[in-house]
C-alpha cells in the first residue's frame, strides 16, 4: 500500500468508530433508560480513546510526511490529504487522558443536565459543568498554539473550518444594529395586520408523527436510510446510511414538531446526498456546520415556510386534524407559522430573533473560554443578554441557560455556524430561483425535487471540497453575503 492508501484506510477505521458513537449518542438520546448514563459514559470514552490512539499512532506521521511529498493529482485526494494532514494536527496536539476525560465528563454532565432542564435548577448541574467547562479550555488551550489560533478560534475551527470570531463579530454586530430598526417595524406591520386565525383544538401525536413522516419522506428522506424519533432536544444523528432524526410533539401545537422535523430533515438530506465514493474519508463529509445548518434552514426556513409550500401544506394540515379550513388558508397560515415574537427559547424563535439568541451564546462562551466569566454568573449573564438584545428577560433557568444541550454536551464554539448557516441558507435560496426556472411552482405542489436536484449539485455532492466560503462561491458565484439575508428579512416581514 502507498502511505496515501495507508492513511485513508486508517481514516475509514476512525471514522467506522465515530459511526459508533453516532449511533450510541441515539440511543442516549431516544431510547436509552436513565440507569445505562454511566456506562454509557464509559462506552463513549474508550471509542473516543481508540479514535485518538489510531489518529495519532507514530506511522501516520511518517506516512502523512510521505504523502506529502509525492501528493495525488487528483483533486478530491489532494483535498483529503490537507484534510488528514490537519485532522492530525488537531489530534496529536490532544493528551489522550484529556480525550477521555472529556467524553466522560461530556457524558455524566448532560444526564444530570436532562434532569436539572425539567426542573429548572441550574444549581444542579452547575458543579457538572464547571467541571466540563475546565476541561473544554484545557482543550482550547492545548489546540491553540499547534493550530496557530486563539482558544476560541481553536475550538470553532472544529465545528467549521476557516471561520474565525474575528470574521462572526462584525457580522452579528451588523445584524444587531439592523434588528434594532427590523424588529419593531416588523411588530407594528403584524399589529396593524390584526391577530391571525387560531389554531384551535387537540392536535394527537400520533396523527403529527404520521404527518412529519409524510412530509419528511416527500422532501426526498429515504425511508430505508432513516428514522424519526423523539428527544427532549430535537437533533439529526446518526451515519450517511442510517439517518437518525428526532423531534418532540405538543398536543395544543403541532407546529414545533412539523417545522422542527422539516429543519431535521435538511440536515438528513445533506447527510444523504454527501458524495459516496469518499465515504468514511474527511473529504466527503459535510463541508462544516455552518454548511449544515444552511441545509436545514434552505429546507425548513426558506422553502417549508414560502407562500408556495404553504399553499400546498395547508388543505393537508386541514385533513389531517378536521375543524374549520379558515385556519389553513396559506395567508392565515403565513401568518401562523412566519410571526415575528420576542421568546425566550432558541429553537422555537422566528428567523429575525433567531440571530439574538446565537449572538447572546457566541459572547457568552468567548468569555467562558478566556476565564472572564465564571460558570455560577451564567444565568445572570444570560439574562443581560437577552434583554439587551430582545428587551425580555427570562422568568427562570429552564427558559434561559438549561434550554440548550450544547455547552452541558462540551460543544463550545458551535453556536456561530447557526446564524451563519441561516445567512447563507437565504444566498443559496436566491441563487436556486435564478437557476431553476419553477421553483416556486413546484414547492406549490409539494415538490421537492428541482430543490434538491440542485442542493444536491451545489453542495452535497461537493463534501468538504471546498471551505465554507469557497462552497457559496460555487453555488452562488460569492462569498457569504450577510445582505441577502437580509434582503430575505424585509422581503418577508416588512412589507406592509
Amino acid at each position: 500500500m502507498t502511505a496515501y492508501a495507508r492513511l485513508t484506510a486508517r481514516a475509514a477505521r476512525i471514522a467506522t468508530l465515530g459511526e459508533a458513537s453516532a449511533m450510541l449518542g441515539w440511543d442516549a438520546s431516544a431510547m436509552m433508560p436513565t440507569g445505562g448514563a454511566e456506562a454509557r459514559g464509559d462506552q463513549f470514552a474508550v471509542i473516543a480513546g481508540l479514535s485518538h490512539g489510531l489518529a495519532t499512532a507514530p506511522e501516520v506521521a511518517a506516512d502523512l510526511a510521505e504523502a506529502e511529498a509525492s501528493p495525488p493529482g487528483d483533486t478530491w485526494e489532494a483535498t483529503n490529504l490537507r484534510l488528514l494532514r490537519h485532522s492530525h494536527t488537531r489530534a496529536t496536539a490532544l493528551p489522550p487522558d484529556l480525550v477521555e476525560a472529556m467524553a466522560r465528563a461530556a457524558s455524566a454532565c448532560e444526564t444530570v443536565w436532562r434532569v436539572a432542564r425539567a426542573q429548572g435548577d441550574f444549581a444542579m448541574v452547575a458543579p457538572k459543568l464547571t467541571a466540563l467547562m475546565a476541561l473544554v479550555r484545557e482543550q482550547a488551550q492545548a489546540l491553540a498554539p499547534a493550530l496557530g489560533l486563539s482558544p476560541y478560534d481553536a475550538l470553532m475551527d472544529g465545528y467549521q473550518r476557516g471561520v474565525l470570531a474575528a470574521d462572526v463579530a462584525p457580522v452579528f454586530a451588523d445584524y444587531e444594529a439592523f434588528l434594532a430598526d427590523a424588529l419593531p417595524r416588523a411588530e407594528a406591520i403584524q399589529a396593524a395586520r390584526g391577530p391571525a386565525i387560531p389554531l384551535e383544538g387537540v392536535f394527537p401525536e400520533h396523527l403529527q408523527e404520521a404527518l412529519c413522516r409524510s412530509l419528511s419522506l416527500g422532501a426526498g428522506l429515504e425511508a430505508e436510510h432513516s428514522r424519526l424519533d423523539r428527544s427532549t432536544h430535537p437533533f439529526c444523528g446518526g451515519t450517511p446510511t442510517d439517518v437518525r432524526i428526532t423531534t418532540r410533539y405538543r398536543t395544543d401545537d403541532f407546529a414545533q414538531a412539523l417545522m422542527g422535523v422539516m429543519h431535521e430533515t435538511g440536515h438528513a438530506l445533506y447527510e444523504r446526498g454527501l458524495p459516496s465514493g469518499h465515504a468514511r474519508q474527511p473529504v466527503g463529509e459535510a463541508a462544516g456546520m455552518a454548511a449544515h445548518e444552511s441545509q436545514s434552514l434552505i429546507i425548513e426556513m426558506q422553502a417549508s415556510r414560502s407562500d408556495a409550500f404553504l399553499s400546498w401544506l395547508g388543505p393537508r394540515l386541514h385533513e389531517t386534524f378536521g375543524g374549520s379550513a379558515s385556519p389553513y388558508a396559506p395567508a392565515n397560515l403565513g401568518r401562523l407559522l412566519r410571526r415575528v415574537d420576542r421568546g425566550f427559547i432558541r429553537v422555537e424563535a422566528d428567523e429575525m430573533t433567531y440571530p439574538a439568541h446565537v449572538i447572546v451564546r457566541f459572547r457568552l462562551e468567548q468569555a467562558l473560554i478566556a476565564g472572564d466569566l465564571a460558570v455560577a454568573d451564567l444565568p445572570g449573564a444570560w439574562a443581560e443578554g437577552m434583554q439587551s438584545l430582545l428587551g425580555i428577560t427570562p422568568p427562570d433557568d429552564r427558559l434561559g441557560v438549561l434550554q440548550d444541550i450544547h455547552w452541558y454536551d462540551g460543544l463550545v464554539g458551535y453556536f456561530p455556524s447557526y446564524s451563519l448557516g441561516a445567512m447563507a441558507a437565504a444566498q443559496l435560496m436566491a441563487a436556486a430561483r435564478r437557476d431553476v426556472p419553477g421553483l416556486d411552482v413546484a414547492l406549490s405542489e409539494g415538490d421537492f425535487a428541482p430543490l434538491l436536484g440542485w442542493l444536491r449539485r451545489k453542495v452535497h455532492g461537493q463534501g468538504s471540497l471546498h471551505g465554507f466560503n469557497d462552497l457559496l462561491v460555487h453555488a452562488t458565484g460569492k462569498k457569504l453575503d450577510p445582505n441577502d439575508f437580509q434582503t430575505h428579512l424585509t422581503e418577508r416581514y416588512l412589507k406592509p
